[in-house]
């Protein structure tokens, strides 16, 4: 439930932490990570249900991208061009750029609230960055386009169709621009706790690229996918501005109510609120009074002073005493670095280079293995994304608790979210690994998509899937080192090995493997560099504890295992030529769930109940007053004036059909 804020002009923020010796502090503590917690977890189900549906479509674009044009040699030409979009995502929306600018826009929002810094630090900030940063996408982008002829040999220099694939990237070399702009736009409104439009964009995506190919898909051919991400990708960006330009305009989130009703005294007002707010904290403006104990401790108006008076509280005794883990939001401000910038989009460039690995040693593989590969790898992956949904949401806390200082805070909240998301993509690879021909079945075969392709793109999908949880430790881990906004090289060299073991691995299974062999290799590597974050993490990053880390990963292992092993067994008994695949399907996922639900607790996996909990408390205000999607009526009046002794009010005109009230 959100807290309307109370405004008092000219006066900072009450601190946020309280001494233990003032009286209730522990339960104001309590009841502030209580409201956190919730709140995370209600705007972790939001953007869980928004990915959700991006992830549908983006399913839906899969399945007409192989009913149109199949698995032949027009899908793989796309799908070497579909290596730019990938790149930029990774790059400039989910996990480079992010990594840079949501740390940068956390310090802004802390000096905000503090008021130490002249003018409003995020629009200095984005006036700083924004226009550059701008300038630096175009040319990347010009840049792909002169250079396709030499992209696409370097790719796939087996391929058959090198003309085709050399329009393909030129035509998406345009979302260059657009993913950096979309990307700018998600890690700033995140940093302000608006998690609708970001989760969004991805729907706007898919939705442009799925209309360009059955509007266009007649006329060009797979030609009409490229025109396709290029309308997308500025879908993205159109879905984010509005709201971003409304953070700029109005540092509260809100605008001038006041100014609102002098223009319109009376009548009729809907409004229709969806979304997840907290007023006290980042984003919150300075003269909002109802911080908890969550957010930073704003300092005294004598510690702003540069005074040495002690601040005293509301019952004449003296505040806490200051902390002594320096604080960033201590420091002058700093421009975009370069090291900073620089390390981010290597390690996001690094990682995302094991696709062009597994498409180079493809294309010297019969045609359609590229296709394989790349219709495994987006199904496995779902429950990757839906895991680090809560990584993406939290990491702006803890990107809040480094800048303040609160190394404890953000090592909690970092343990437990590896913990949860641990849980949560174990009991998706358990599903993928029990019923994957079902499910590519009922996805893709259709149309030009054979038995054949679905049986090799089901195999390569088992083997993808052994290395979700890996991916899912990079992603979470990967955060933490990043979180203080200061260049950072550790990350990328753990990737460096692992992009090392990937292509060794690559190129002595793919003979006698194949395509599994490609898969195999990719969930070799990225394991070893989830293992070199994880026995890295202290004085480089958030100081997380190992031991226990490693427990809550190793826990579910084996419950994931026994709930595979049941999903299968009850999927391949439904399984019939004449059974619709959705049938075992179901059944199959359902033994998955059901077995997990069991021996989970049994076990001791941590982040069971603590997903179990999530999900109660973020349905629990909806199920009671749903206050964050309703639409309130409010009909306001005049009041009557006020008459001197002897007037006589005056009859109102009667309009023309206006009937007498009963």
């Amino acid at each position: 439930m959100t807290t309307p804020p109370v405004h008092a002009p000219d006066e900072a923020a009450v601190p946020a932490a309280r001494s233990a010796d003032v009286p209730g502090a522990d339960a104001g503590a309590d009841a502030g990570e209580r409201s956190s917690r919730g709140l995370l977890a209600r705007a972790a189900l939001l953007t869980a249900v928004l990915s959700v549906a991006g992830s549908v479509l983006g399913l839906a674009r899969d399945q007409a991208l192989a009913r149109l044009f199949g698995a032949g040699r027009e899908t793989d030409a796309f799908l070497v061009a579909w290596t730019v979009p990938e790149f930029a995502a990774t790059l400039l929306i989910e996990d480079g750029l992010a990594f840079a600018l949501v740390p940068m826009f956390s310090l802004a929002l802390a000096r905000r609230a503090q008021g130490t810094v002249p003018g409003d630090p995020v629009r200095a900030l984005v006036a700083a960055t924004l226009p550059r940063l701008t300038l630096a996408f175009a040319a990347a982008g010009a840049l792909v386009v002169a250079a396709a002829p030499v992209l696409v040999r370097a790719l796939a220099p087996g391929l058959p169709d090198h003309a085709l694939a050399v329009d393909c990237t030129r035509l998406t070399a345009t979302c260059v621009v657009s993913f950096g702009l979309a990307g700018y736009c998600s890690a700033a409104l995140r940093a302000h706790r608006r998690f609708l439009a970001p989760a969004a964009i991805y729907c706007a995506y898919n939705t442009g690229i799925i209309t360009a190919m059955f509007v266009l898909g007649g006329r060009w051919g797979v030609r009409a996918a490229a025109v396709g991400v290029a309308v997308g990708g500025l879908l993205m960006v159109a879905a984010q501005l509005p709201s971003l330009a409304g953070q700029l305009r109005h540092p509260d989130g809100r605008p001038d109510r006041r100014r609102l009703r002098s223009r319109f005294p009376f009548g009729f007002r809907f409004r229709f609120r969806f979304g997840f707010r907290r007023d006290e904290g980042a984003g919150a403006s300075p003269r909002t009074s109802t911080a908890t104990a969550t957010d930073a401790p704003t300092p005294s108006a004598g510690a702003t002073a540069g005074t040495n008076a002690p601040d005293r509280g509301t019952a004449g005794q003296e505040a806490p005493a200051p902390r002594t883990t320096p604080r960033a939001a201590d420091t002058p401000a700093r421009p975009l670095a370069l090291a900073l910038l620089g390390t981010v989009l290597l390690f996001a460039l690094c990682r995302q280079s094991q696709v062009l690995i597994e498409r180079f040693l493809a294309s010297g593989l019969p045609s359609g293995a590229i296709s394989h590969l790349n219709y495994a790898q987006k199904v496995a992956q779902i429950p990757m994304t839906l895991s680090l949904m809560l990584c993406t949401v939290t990491f702006p806390v803890v990107a809040r608790a480094v800048a303040d200082g609160d190394t404890e805070r953000a090592r909690a909240r970092v343990e437990r979210d590896v913990a949860l998301a641990a849980g949560l993509v174990l009991l998706g690879t358990a599903t993928v690994v029990a019923c994957a021909p079902q499910m590519v079945q009922l996805l893709f075969q259709r149309g030009a998509f054979t038995a054949a392709d679905t049986a090799a793109t089901a195999g390569v999908m088992r083997v993808y899937a052994l290395g979700l949880l890996g991916q899912t430790v990079v992603g979470a881990l990967a955060r933490c080192y990043f979180s203080a906004g200061r260049a950072n090289w550790y990350p990328l060299g753990a990737m460096a090995v692992g992009i090392a073991a990937t292509a060794g691995a690559g190129a002595w299974a793919v003979g006698p493997w194949g395509v599994s062999g490609i898969a195999a290799a990719n969930a070799a590597g990225i394991t070893v560099t989830a293992a070199l974050l994880v026995a890295g993490t202290g004085p480089r990053s958030v100081p997380v504890r190992v031991r226990r880390v490693l427990g809550d990963l190793a826990r579910p292992v084996p419950v994931a295992v026994a709930a595979a092993v049941a999903g299968a067994l009850v999927a391949d008994r439904l399984a019939a030529p004449g059974v619709s695949p959705a049938v075992p399907l179901a059944a199959g996922a359902a033994a998955v769930v059901g077995v997990f639900a069991v021996l989970a607790p049994v076990l001791g996996v941590r982040g069971a109940v603590p997903a179990v909990e999530s999900v109660r408390r973020s349905l629990r205000p909806v199920t009671r007053r749903l206050p964050h999607g309703r639409i309130s009526l409010r009909i306001r009046f005049p009041l009557p004036r006020r008459l001197p002794p002897g007037a006589r009010p005056r009859r109102p005109r009667k309009s023309r059909g206006s009937r007498r009230s009963r």
